[in-house]
């Protein structure tokens, strides 16, 4: 066993991971319940987010990096919206097999359906918090991502 103690900000962090460990499964569970009716669960829809705010067509593997997750959940996911026509592939002028992916007009629609309902429930979730706060809280995650990233 290590003699190595937390420091002040170490047990903070600690803490502050397993809080958004816990926030993560409610946001899941959350968005799973919203966007049902629509026949999307929360992965899905992180994907078509990250699809749809893209500044253009990206390959799989560039999502799954942008979104901090495995390559190969986000392929399943990718071919199964494929296959319904949310998606599609597109060529991939800097890579033979890595096609780019992109929303189709169904899959738009779908992403402006999801976005509709997501707004009035963000706006009230929301509610009470300064936008002083909430960009703070964007900063400090940044900065433990950035921090991550350089130890993967």
């Amino acid at each position: 066993m290590s003699n190595e103690q937390w420091t002040e900000a170490g047990k903070a962090v600690t803490a502050l991971i397993l809080d958004v460990f816990r926030l993560n499964g409610r946001l899941q569970l959350a968005g799973d319940r919203l966007v049902a009716e629509l026949g999307l669960t929360s992965a899905r829809w992180q994907i078509l987010g990250a699809i749809a705010y893209a500044e253009q067509p990206e390959s799989v593997a560039w999502h799954a990096r942008a979104m901090g997750v495995h390559r190969q959940g986000v392929q399943r996911i990718v071919n199964e919206l494929e296959k319904e026509g949310v998606l599609e592939f597109q060529l991939n002028p800097n890579h033979k097999r890595a096609h780019l992916v992109a929303l189709t007009p169904k899959g738009q629609k779908l992403f402006d359906e999801a976005i509709a309902i997501q707004i009035p429930w963000v706006n009230d979730l929301a509610r009470g918090l300064s936008s002083d706060d909430i960009a703070t809280t964007q900063e400090i995650i940044a900065l433990l991502k950035k921090r991550l990233q350089k130890t993967l």
